[in-house]
């Protein structure tokens, strides 16, 4: 397992990771996360990624019943959890959700609690917060880390715009400021990570900690003929994500993707997880499986990256028809 810095951090995460979005709770019971990250770990995977909105709390719980299980060596392994949306859905009341100083410190202490945890390895701010300043949330961030309940703090789904002035605010006030962004990246999203993110990764630095290299799934190429029963785009709720990738002109990109999978001799899956952490500027790409075999062939793609030659990432582009298009310095 290759493993890389967050930003310029010293922190070290594996190229692979595993999260616990949708699965957990809604498709997986206790036996089976505990069989899917016992195999993670086992296979040099150092870095699971939740959120206190995942399945409204019941995610983290079912990750920390799992962790207290497995008696890990607590330095071996890194967990981080997310803040914005609140645990308790329609229930939130209006200083239960958001990037206030309350939020983030009563949030991250309940997270704690249910991932059975001493501190955070990474506490990512899940969604940028127009309604409160963001030197709020950076004050909040240095307390979690000054109390020792917090080792690093990051973003999600934030602009480049936005990370920079987390960074300056961090700069002027001498606080610590984010080492990383959780933004989603794949062969259908690609604007960030590889255009609005540049200049970051060149001056303050930054690690990512990417999620969705599947598309929801799309990429793995078991949408290709109809959506099966029990995947993520049947299950109750998630209809926008079907809305959103299940498109007749991304499935006919993803069967082009197949078609160049079979040739490498290789599965759509990992041939499109190995196309995400090629990227220099990707940490981790964030794994979601629901079974051993899946998870299986999703490790596997440490070894595709080998055969991602300049001509097939070529032919990739030709297929997908997006990649972004840089300015001229």
């Amino acid at each position: 397992m290759e493993y890389r810095r967050l930003g310029k951090s010293g922190l070290q995460v594996s190229t692979l990771s595993f999260g616990s979005w949708v699965s957990f709770s809604k498709q997986i019971n206790d036996k089976v996360a505990d069989e899917l990250m016992g195999l993670a770990y086992d296979n040099g995977i150092n870095f699971f990624d939740n959120a206190e909105i995942y399945a409204l709390g019941e995610s983290e719980k079912m990750m920390g019943r799992v962790i207290k299980k497995k008696k890990w060596d607590r330095s071996s392994y890194l967990v981080s959890s997310k803040v914005f949306w609140g645990w308790r859905g329609a229930n939130n009341k209006p200083n239960q959700t958001g990037l206030s100083r309350k939020h983030v410190i009563e949030a991250c202490n309940e997270a704690l609690i249910r991932l059975q945890v001493d501190y955070l390895d990474l506490y990512l701010c899940h969604r940028p917060d127009k309604g409160t300043p963001i030197l709020e949330t950076v004050l909040a961030m240095n307390t979690l880390i000054q109390q020792g309940k917090v080792l690093y703090w990051g973003t999600s789904e934030w602009s480049g715009v936005e990370i920079m002035e987390a960074h300056r605010i961090a700069a002027e006030y001498r606080l610590i400021g984010p080492t990383t962004e959780q933004p989603q990246y794949n062969m259908f999203e690609r604007q960030k990570m590889e255009k609005e993110y540049l200049d970051i990764f060149r001056t303050v630095g930054l690690g990512t900690t990417i999620w969705s290299p599947l598309a929801s799934g799309l990429l793995s190429g078991k949408y290709n003929d109809g959506i099966p029963k029990n995947s993520r785009f049947a299950l109750e709720g998630f209809d926008w994500l079907k809305d959103r990738w299940v498109l007749d002109d991304n499935i006919k990109k993803v069967k082009k993707i197949t078609d160049l999978a079979g040739k490498l001799g290789v599965s759509t899956a990992s041939l499109s997880i190995a196309w995400c952490i090629k990227n220099p500027n990707v940490s981790t790409a964030i794994l979601g499986a629901t079974k051993k075999q899946q998870l299986l062939d999703n490790l596997k793609s440490l070894e595709v990256v080998k055969l991602l030659t300049p001509e097939i990432m070529t032919k990739i582009d030709e297929i997908m028809k997006n990649k972004p298009t840089l300015p001229d310095y």
